[in-house]
């Protein structure tokens, strides 16, 4: 006679993480990063790190600059907005974010017809594209040897250039199917002359985009300010001496096909701000590994984060009290054992943490709105937090779609508590100062990661990336 073992249902528990608060001018708080910036102004504003005046230089073709020179001057007056969109009260030294813009239209940063003809048509997409790369590299350096260089560069983009060189994909006979995006490839470019840039589409500039007027100048102007210096704003109830750390993986461009980067983005201080760092080159096989996902051995876990604390301790002058690292995927035996091994000698608390976007597990409201964003609930031994979702505070949904929640598929140390972890997470969803939405799926440790890679393949090993984010923005 068998006996079978009876089915127990798994508890689920749930939990409302109230919306962090973030700080602004004179240590104003709010949940919104827009009503913050309107009502108090932005964090830096009279201290050192304010920009009071931001020259801006253009890039483009007569036509694109003059029209993304008009779109600036009008939209830093101000834009209206509606009901779904708040009014951005402009880029001026008396409202906004109290600072002044000085345009100034340098003819070497024009790109001339015959320069345009010639590059779009080339038949080649790879020859193509590589020389609308080199196009706007002669430009940017022009701007760059001026004697009074500009601060921030508006780089404005005419259809027939997107159209024809905004990707490229070939075959290369060493390394197989090459995909390259004109935007990832420019930003690589332009840090050889740290100069902050933005791309500006003709349709944009032209006031012919479909999104809210006022959303793209609160997303535009609030990237602008970040990238001239200054801070919009800055997290809360952070513990001092804490260290995040985002880890992805890229591929190398140009390399083998099981040659792999690491890209990663560390986070800190009470201003939220981070550096990029690129790793070493390691092997990866998913066929022989068994798993698509990329994983570290025990010696490259244990370099990365010597690496981390290194450029910590130059940054900050000491090693911090604690570390929290932040990886798309579970850890392995061995990258335990090296971010443990390393971060043991130095750091007495550290949080080694896997988060992973699905949609195979949700939560279902008796209302016609989605779970409220700040929603945590567990299955069994699972924990899920939706960092999108309707947002209680506000009494707004701002997602496009039916929302889904991020599973923490893996963590390891016992110094911080799971609802201190998750309340870390949330907060750090709305650290991304190139725009000013309300929050993100990911926090901007891991989102950083995987978005810096992208750019980070596109420079050759024998140059150093620049660490600010400014420059990959």
């Amino acid at each position: 006679m068998t006996t079978s073992t009876p089915l127990t249902t798994p508890e689920i528990a749930c939990q409302y993480l109230p919306e962090p608060l973030l700080a602004f001018r004179d240590g104003g708080l709010h949940v919104d990063p827009k009503a913050g910036i309107a009502r108090y102004g932005p964090r830096s504003l009279g201290t050192p790190r304010h920009p009071s005046h931001v020259r801006v230089g253009f890039v483009g073709t007569a036509d694109t600059i003059q029209k993304t020179w008009g779109w600036l001057e009008e939209n830093a007056r101000g834009v209206r907005g509606d009901e779904k969109h708040p009014d951005f009260p402009g880029y001026a030294p008396d409202r906004g974010f109290f600072s002044e813009l000085e345009t100034i239209e340098y003819p070497v940063g024009k790109i001339t017809q015959t320069e345009l003809l010639e590059t779009l048509k080339i038949r080649g997409a790879r020859e193509r594209f590589e020389r609308a790369v080199e196009l706007l590299d002669e430009k940017v350096r022009l701007l760059s040897e001026q004697d009074q260089p500009p601060q921030y560069v508006m780089v404005g983009l005419p259809n027939d250039l997107i159209n024809r060189c905004r990707t490229a994909d070939y075959a290369d006979h060493e390394v197989g199917m090459v995909h390259r995006d004109l935007r990832r490839a420019f930003k690589a470019m332009a840090m050889k002359y740290r100069l902050p840039t933005q791309l500006m589409r003709q349709p944009t500039a032209e006031g012919k985009d479909r999104d809210d007027p006022s959303k793209i100048a609160w997303n535009f102007f609030t990237g602008l300010y970040f990238k001239a210096g200054g801070v919009p704003w800055a997290p809360t109830s952070i513990s001092p001496g804490t260290c995040y750390v985002g880890i992805s993986f890229y591929r190398p461009l140009g390399s083998k096909r099981n040659t792999l980067q690491t890209s990663l983005v560390q986070a800190f201080d009470d201003r939220g701000e981070g550096l990029v760092l690129r790793g070493h080159d390691f092997e990866w096989d998913p066929e022989k590994e068994g798993s698509r996902s990329p994983h570290l051995t025990e010696e490259h876990a244990h370099g990365l984060i010597e690496m981390v604390l290194g450029r910590y301790r130059q940054e900050v002058g000491q090693v911090p009290r604690r570390v929290v690292v932040h990886k798309g995927s579970t850890y392995w035996p061995a990258e335990r054992e090296g971010f443990a091994a390393a971060l043991a000698v130095h750091v007495g608390q550290y949080d080694l943490v896997a988060l992973r976007p699905q949609s195979a597990t949700r939560l279902i409201t008796e209302s016609k709105y989605p779970p409220l964003r700040g929603t945590r609930f567990g299955v069994g031994e699972m924990d899920f937090l939706y960092t999108e979702g309707f947002i209680a505070e506000l009494g707004e949904f701002h997602a496009l779609h039916v929302p889904s929640p991020l599973e923490i598929s893996d963590h390891v140390g016992q110094d911080t508590s799971r609802e201190t972890l998750l309340r870390e997470i949330l907060l750090l969803t709305k650290m991304n100062h190139n725009s000013a939405r309300f929050g993100g799926l990911l926090p901007i440790s891991l989102k950083f990661s995987r978005l810096m890679g992208e750019i980070l393949r596109e420079i050759p090993a024998d140059r150093d990336p620049l660490p600010q984010f400014k420059f990959y923005m």
